[in-house]
């Protein structure tokens, strides 16, 4: 049996809307197709960008400040709706490569309850066009707190899905969730081969956490992180003179990177650059890490331990 798939991390610039982001992303999976890549991987946010402005810009967290405000609404207008055209979009993306995708996204809800609120949220489809999970990051860190709200325990869990020629369970946690202990148990007890681990740019203790998540879980890890110029940044927003020197540096570096389930790296991190990094994940060599450690099995203690998920509803959950 076949225990070989071959993945793909897409370090791109990040779109700065909706409808060019659906038409890059597809460009960019048939690419990585093309490369041979059965499991293709965007970053977090990756539509239609993560919000790097809370970190580089003035006077963001001024109470009725029209500017921000009107790239919040901005950031709503290009969110991805699920159900909706852009997840229809990419389900045909996905189907048309023929690979199974996992891409960030800012999350809105069309109507009903919570349609104020966007979330900041990963999507997994099959090959076949399948949204096989829809994961809402559990807890917005820090300044996130202001544009995205507070996800659920629904798609806290890993899928199992055909990537080419073999199966393999697939999950994935949305940056800070990697150091919340009880988020990375709930995936390790629901058996991933591959972790994607989705971050805005994956700096040093960004690939700490996920080199650890891949030794703790004894999975491969798929980092991927976005590559941002300043003069992306919203025009609206003044940008703070003692972190913004002009309008080609980079906001966010990518730093996408691979890592093999006993925490070496197989290929990256790659930074300040555009690519589609590649590698081939021998599937039977997570099974001889569990040798020595097994968190969910022989390591677990679960005789001491006692571990469950509670069960959530999903829909407009307030912002901190």
């Amino acid at each position: 049996m076949i225990r070989t798939l071959r993945a793909a991390i897409v370090q791109a610039e990040v779109p700065s809307n909706l409808a060019d982001g659906l038409a890059r992303t597809a460009d960019l999976v048939r690419e990585a197709a093309a490369e041979g890549a059965r499991l293709v991987v965007f970053p977090e946010a990756w539509l239609s960008g993560y919000p790097a402005w809370l970190d580089v810009c003035r006077d963001v967290a001024i109470w009725d400040h029209a500017p921000v405000k009107a790239v919040f609404a901005r950031m709503a207008e290009n969110g991805v709706a699920v159900p909706g055209a852009a997840n229809d979009a990419l389900s045909r993306i996905a189907r048309a490569s023929g690979v199974t995708l996992v891409v960030g996204v800012t999350e809105k809800v069309d109507a009903g309850p919570g349609m104020g609120t966007l979330y900041n949220s990963v999507l997994t489809y099959g090959p076949d066009g399948t949204l096989l999970n829809h994961h809402r990051k559990l807890m917005a860190t820090y300044s996130e707190r202001m544009v995205w709200g507070h996800g659920d325990a629904n798609g806290l869990r890993a899928v199992s899905a055909r990537v080419g020629d073999t199966d393999a369970r697939i999950g994935a946690l949305i940056c800070w969730e990697h150091w919340m202990p009880l988020a990375r148990q709930a995936l390790h007890e629901s058996g991933e081969d591959v972790h994607v681990a989705l971050w805005p740019t994956v700096h040093e203790m960004h690939q700490v956490a996920s080199r650890q998540y891949a030794f703790e879980g004894r999975c491969y890890v798929l980092a991927a992180g976005s590559l941002m110029r300043a003069s992306q940044l919203p025009p609206e927003l003044e940008r703070h003179p003692d972190k913004i020197s002009s309008d080609d540096q980079w906001v966010l570096r990518g730093g996408c990177a691979i890592i093999g389930p006993d925490g070496m790296y197989l290929a990256g991190p790659v930074y300040d650059e555009v690519t589609i990094l590649v590698a081939d994940l021998d599937l039977r060599r997570a099974q001889e890490e569990r040798l020595t450690l097994d968190v969910t099995g022989h390591y677990s203690r679960s005789d001491v331990f006692e571990f469950r998920i509670a069960s959530t509803a999903r829909g407009g959950a307030p912002m901190a």
